[in-house]
């Protein structure tokens, strides 16, 4: 299961999978895929460094990135407080009402919203990767597209490729055009924001958008069945995220939700503007049933909605209200029926891309050779 990318980076399975959890990515690299931890969450470059350094110890020197969410444009003299403001007393009400509806208690005095936008914000995460550069990070995504041209610049420098994710064939061009080095063709099944194509049409499209690039395949991936699919497609390789989850490795703080993340069928997610204001696919709950009935007052726009939900999101989180705790997951949560540990799911992977490989030679009339 290697690829031209995949020896490049030195990983022995083009598998790239990434999760908000340390643990998580360090497990994924050491089972030979490459592991990508997320940013997003960390607002403050002393925690980063601190899951970086575990990272570094328990990777086993295997390669690794790091994936951020920064804007290619830069808005200049505008404040979180500043965003604040801008929301309507209206939307403040209705969550009010939401949360009264269902009995979810106040935070404890002192105790903040673990949930805030703020990592969205382009100097938060610059200063992520001044942490960042500092590790041997091999790899720098961008959740958000292209990054500015001055931080491509500054990874190329240190010999980190950059990728972005794309949604259609239009953006993925764009990526090239600013020097990206690998494209992730997100598609519609993904979890987390994500177009409206399917991945079964969108990543040949991509891999002829930008070729030479190579193009990972993204958007509820998580077999090796999948995997052998998109390869055959085009793509050098996946790029997962939903499926590890429910791995042991992973800590999502909530046995509530991991029971309702293993109940869930393929049909249980909603593509949903209710936690940030671009469309994200999550799982289905009362709560962005809530956003999406036209009788609400609608969802803000970005960044407005991930402020105002920031504080809601997470009394809901820490008290495991279950008809409103949700999460992003992608289409591929109706095959997540098990906790088990990364390695596990590695196996499975492993074992189906062979057998998927061997199915199609045989159909080829060219099995053993």
């Amino acid at each position: 299961m290697q690829t031209e990318l995949s020896k490049k980076l030195g990983v022995e399975y083009a598998v790239f999978g990434f999760t908000p959890f340390p643990a998580v990515a360090a497990a994924i690299s050491r089972a030979g895929g490459f592991g990508v931890l997320g940013a997003v969450r960390y607002t403050a470059p002393d925690d980063l460094k601190r899951d970086l350094d575990w990272i570094e110890a328990h990777a086993e020197g295997r390669p690794y990135g790091l994936d951020v969410v920064m804007p290619a444009k830069k808005v200049e003299g505008v404040s979180e407080a500043d965003v604040e403001a801008m929301i309507p007393q209206a939307h403040r009400q209705f969550v009010a009402d939401t949360l009264a509806k269902y009995g979810v208690p106040e935070l404890p005095d002192g105790e903040a919203s673990g949930w805030r936008i703020t990592g969205w914000m382009e100097q938060v995460a610059r200063t992520q990767l001044d942490v960042a550069f500092d590790y041997p990070i091999r790899l720098l995504a961008n959740a958000l597209g292209s990054p500015p041209a001055d931080v491509i610049a500054r990874a190329h420098d240190r010999g980190v490729l950059v990728a972005a994710l794309a949604g259609n064939a239009r953006h993925a061009r764009k990526h090239k055009d600013a020097g990206i080095d690998i494209v992730v063709a997100q598609g519609y099944e993904a979890g987390g924001h994500t177009g409206e194509i399917a991945s079964m049409v969108l990543t040949p499209e991509v891999v002829d958008a930008v070729d030479p690039l190579p193009v990972l395949a993204a958007g509820g991936i998580g077999s090796g069945q999948q995997a052998a699919a998109a390869l055959a497609l085009g793509a050098q390789g996946v790029w997962t995220g939903s499926i590890w989850l429910t791995t042991t490795e992973a800590d999502l703080h909530s046995p509530a939700l991991t029971r309702k993340l293993l109940a869930a069928e393929s049909g249980d997610t909603v593509r949903s503007r209710a936690l940030t204001g671009k469309p994200a696919r999550q799982l289905r709950t009362e709560w962005t049933g809530a956003w999406d009935d036209p009788a609400g007052p609608g969802t803000l726009p970005m960044p407005l909605q991930g402020l105002l939900v920031a504080d809601a999101v997470s009394r809901i989180q820490r008290y495991e209200v279950e008809p409103l705790l949700g999460t992003p997951v992608g289409q591929i949560v109706g095959r997540m029926t098990s906790e088990r540990s990364v390695q596990a799911v590695f196996d499975d992977l492993t074992r189906g891309f062979e057998q998927a490989v061997d199915r199609i030679n045989r159909i080829a009339g060219r099995s053993g050779q």
